[in-house]
């Protein structure tokens, strides 16, 4: 028999706020355990909460990307089952009226379009961190750093439509994109500041019944998401294989393992108990607010690569490499506004640019080069100051220093040797110099005419103009 997955996704993101959702206390991450709490996000007796309203601002402009409805009335409910790392007991979230719903992100899986429908996304309060420590021999023992306890976060939960982990990455990777062009979260995943759980279950191909399914905490990076769904898919169809059922169960996976391991029972929904807070106000939307946040959204990823195969004729696969992420596609709209001529831009940021930033594992914001030093490299090619290989050592002399071309050039005495005269006698004592080679290429073997092009670059150290090199060799030759 052959099986399905059916795979439903559930992302935490923390909000780029300056303080916590219902207090003034700082959300700035590494600081010094249980340094950022007061009475409030520590649940001292007395203490009450007060709203956060960039926060939720921030989940309206959030929502208004991922295509939901939004909605013009929310309260904030308690979600009363034990919370160990939350010093009240229990966590206040939007469980009754979410601020975002019926949602969509397209996302591109092996050449074919597909829509992920966004079931909802509501705000609500991160928990502490549990730091565990010895061992049950040795010991055991808990400690919780409350300073993440109340940052504002929230919870973009996916209806079951995703089909492999494949599309659970690509779907990630999509959001997370999305959610940076609006700057709402710095999605840093290693920080802990974009967590994501997936629901998982199997079905027989062609049936329309779910199967039992289990959740996957706690992943915070892409090839944990990816790795984690394979592992789950796999023990899955092995234990139905076996005549046993699934156990619905909340599972974790060990990275270091590569397995998912059993943690507790699955909860239902009236586990959660809720009921509206009383000490935080319900909130009402007005049209205008949404209108305004809506007018400050920023151009996203697919608007982006639309325009960017439309305004530069550039292909899809380029468009989607510079849109990236926010910052490349800007830096890409600078230069060619500087220099235009996109695809030829387009091939040095692609390859070149994004080459060294990947061999050194940063982002463009690390980048010592500007687009307006970019575009002054392109002229230096198209006045014939350097060579095309001459630029590629430039650049990489641009990218550890971020000096402009034309100081590198002078510096270093790079320029192109264009000059007739000059180029003549290297060219005449190269072909002198290779008889065997010359004789090749007089009985006709071509290759031969690249390895003396080959020989004259190598004698002027690449600065020779390689038009007029082909130029006088073909002449000599003849």
């Amino acid at each position: 028999m052959k099986f399905e997955p059916v795979i439903g996704l559930e992302i935490h993101v923390e909000l780029l706020t300056k303080t916590k959702i219902f207090c003034g206390c700082s959300t700035t991450f590494g600081e010094e355990p249980n340094t950022q709490t007061c009475p409030v996000c520590l649940g001292l007796p007395g203490s009450r909460p007060l709203l956060n309203k960039k926060a939720v601002e921030f989940a309206i402009k959030a929502s208004l990307a991922l295509n939901c409805d939004i909605v013009d009335y929310t309260t904030f409910d308690r979600k009363n089952y034990f919370y160990a790392d939350l010093p009240k007991g229990y966590q206040i979230s939007q469980y009754f009226f979410p601020t975002g719903t019926n949602g969509y992100v397209d996302i591109n899986v092996n050449g074919e379009n597909k829509r992920v429908r966004i079931h909802q996304l509501h705000l609500e309060e991160d928990t502490g961190k549990l730091l565990h420590a010895g061992s049950i021999i040795d010991s055991p023992y808990s400690r919780v750093d409350f300073n993440r306890a109340g940052v504002p976060l929230i919870e973009i939960v996916t209806e079951a439509d995703i089909r492999s982990a494949e599309e659970a990455r690509i779907f990630l990777q999509k959001l997370r994109t999305i959610l940076l062009y609006t700057e709402v979260s710095d999605c840093k995943m290693e920080e802990g500041s974009m967590r994501c759980d997936a629901n998982i279950s199997i079905r027989p191909e062609g049936s329309e019944v779910f199967g039992i399914r289990t959740e996957l905490k706690n992943m915070n990076s892409f090839k944990a998401v990816h790795k984690g769904i394979e592992y789950e898919i796999k023990r899955q169809k092995k234990v139905l294989k076996s005549d046993s059922e699934v156990i619905p169960e909340t599972r974790h996976w060990n990275e270091s393992k590569g397995i998912t391991t059993a943690m507790r029972s699955k909860f239902k929904a009236s586990d959660y108990r809720c009921f509206p807070d009383p000490n935080v106000l319900p909130v009402k939307n007005s049209s205008e607010w949404i209108d305004n946040i809506k007018k400050s959204l920023p151009e996203l990823p697919d608007e982006k690569i639309e325009r960017f195969v439309k305004e530069y004729n550039l292909p899809q696969y380029d468009a989607e490499v510079l849109t990236g992420s926010k910052e490349l596609a800007e830096f890409y709209d600078q230069t060619v506004s500087l220099y235009p001529n996109p695809k030829f831009v387009s091939n040095w940021v692609m390859g070149e640019l994004i080459g060294l930033l990947n061999a050194r594992k940063e982002d463009i914001s690390c980048c010592e080069i500007t687009p307006t030093n970019l575009a002054k490299l392109f002229q230096l090619i198209d006045n014939q100051t350097i060579s095309g290989k001459i630029a590629k050592t430039v650049f990489e002399e641009m990218f550890e220093t971020g000096k402009d071309p034309e100081t590198i050039v002078k510096e270093k005495n790079l320029v192109q040797i264009s000059d007739a005269g000059e180029l003549e006698k290297i060219v005449e004592m190269v072909i002198e110099s290779n008889p065997g080679p010359v004789a090749d290429f007089k009985g006709g073997k071509k290759k031969a005419l690249g390895f003396l092009v080959g020989q004259i670059m190598k004698e002027t150290k690449g600065q020779a103009n390689p038009q007029a090199v082909n130029k006088l060799l073909a002449e000599k030759l003849k």
